[in-house]
């Protein structure tokens, strides 16, 4: 299991759009799952939407982007890499999420070629699928320390 603070040495995302407090289950380059608990404090429910607070899906998909970055940058020849999206196909979202919900993200990465690859992700919350998506990436470049 990773930590909040293991989960920033490997990808780069800060507060506020860190979305990934734990990583539950790892396997580099292949598999990964991760939880975000869904806070009525997160800066986002401010504007989306006043008297009616849901997660936007845009940062449910990115929550797995960052569980499959994880995944990805965990492997030694992209340690210090950032990853970045290059598209979305077959994204669908089946329930809103709200303050009090706590995600998991499961993320398995199909396609990796050279750096470049694709990922299918799903979101749950309990054992209610919420949304999913495969997730199309490239290694960007490496990182200052």
């Amino acid at each position: 299991m990773l930590d909040i603070q293991a989960i920033q040495k490997i990808i780069p995302h800060r507060y506020p759009f860190l979305l990934v407090d734990r990583i539950l289950e790892l396997e580099e380059g292949k598999r990964g799952v991760g939880i975000k608990s869904v806070s009525g404090n997160e800066p986002f429910f401010q504007g989306h939407f006043p008297g009616y607070p849901i997660m936007p899906g845009v940062l449910i998909m990115e929550a797995l982007a960052q569980v499959g970055a994880v995944i990805l940058l965990k492997m030694p020849e992209y340690a210090g890499h950032v990853a970045l999206f290059t598209g979305l196909e077959e994204v669908r979202f089946r329930r809103q999420v709200v303050p009090g919900d706590q995600l998991r993200l499961e993320v398995e990465l199909i396609k990796l070629k050279m750096g470049v690859g694709m990922a299918q992700g799903k979101a749950y919350v309990g054992e209610t699928l919420v949304a999913e998506g495969i997730l199309k990436f490239a290694v960007g470049p490496k990182l200052e320390a």
